[in-house]
């Protein structure tokens, strides 16, 4: 289910680049933040993608995965606000804290 607490806005610049230092490894890619996860095999990160699947169900929020040998890029961002909102940092953080 969606937070009622995090808006639906577009972060500035400034805001994005301040939520960017605390979290290494992510990166603005043309208003999306976008990491790689290595993994050790294919199936690790299988495991991996369908977390993060049901993290994001959870939140009614959709980011792109590309699950490849042994490893996953994932792309976020809010398609209604056009590009970076409070919900996609909120998902790289539930991400971050897998397991």
């Amino acid at each position: 289910m969606a937070n009622p607490t995090l808006e639906y806005r577009l972060l500035s610049d400034s805001e994005i680049s301040d939520l960017l230092s605390e979290l290494p490894g992510w990166s603005n890619e043309a208003g999306k933040l976008v990491k790689l996860f290595p993994f050790k095999t294919y199936k690790d990160g299988l495991v991996f993608g369908v977390a993060i699947g049901y993290l994001a169900d959870k939140m009614e929020h959709h980011p792109d995965l590309e699950i490849g040998y042994a490893k996953v890029k994932i792309g976020v961002n809010t398609h209604d606000v056009g590009g970076i909102s409070p919900y996609d940092i909120e998902l790289v953080r539930q991400i971050e804290a897998l397991p």
